[in-house]
């Protein structure tokens, strides 16, 4: 960009200039540069690892398969995954289970139901014996 002459002036203004009129910053001008030479190849960086993740999805899709049980979280298959033989990363089988939807199911919660009582107790006559639910406790002084 640096190297370019503008049609309109004919003289070549460098990269630091055209980003400032422009108002973005250089890094993003590298960025798409260098997104542009690589478009179609792997995004992410590092080696690829001992199979593709189509190929990684398919293994990963086997052991939850020959699981007994309903679902199985992302470690215990990638712990299964080692066992085979097929050493990748943790994150990476969580990358692909969470892309693919395999991921186990896990529990919201439950409601636990109305209340007892809402926090006061009222008797029904004078020195009647009523319980606590021990949420402070007396000394022997008190």
């Amino acid at each position: 960009m640096s190297q370019v002459v503008s049609a309109g002036t004919g003289k070549r203004y460098g990269l630091e200039r055209v980003c400032l009129v422009w108002g973005i910053a250089r890094s993003t001008v590298y960025w798409q540069r260098h997104h542009r030479e690589t478009k179609g190849s792997r995004s992410r960086p590092g080696p690829l690892g001992p199979c593709s993740d189509e190929e990684l999805r398919e293994h990963i899709k086997t052991v939850l398969m020959q699981s007994p049980f309903h679902g199985e979280g992302y470690r215990k298959v990638w712990s299964r995954l080692r066992f085979k033989g097929i050493r990748t990363s943790r994150r990476r089988v969580l990358r692909l289970m969470r892309e693919n939807g395999l991921l186990a199911p896990h529990r919201v919660g439950h409601r636990h139901g109305p209340k007892a009582h809402d926090g006061t107790i009222i008797t029904k006559q004078v020195d009647e014996v009523w319980g606590t639910d021990m949420t402070c406790g007396w000394t022997d002084e008190e």
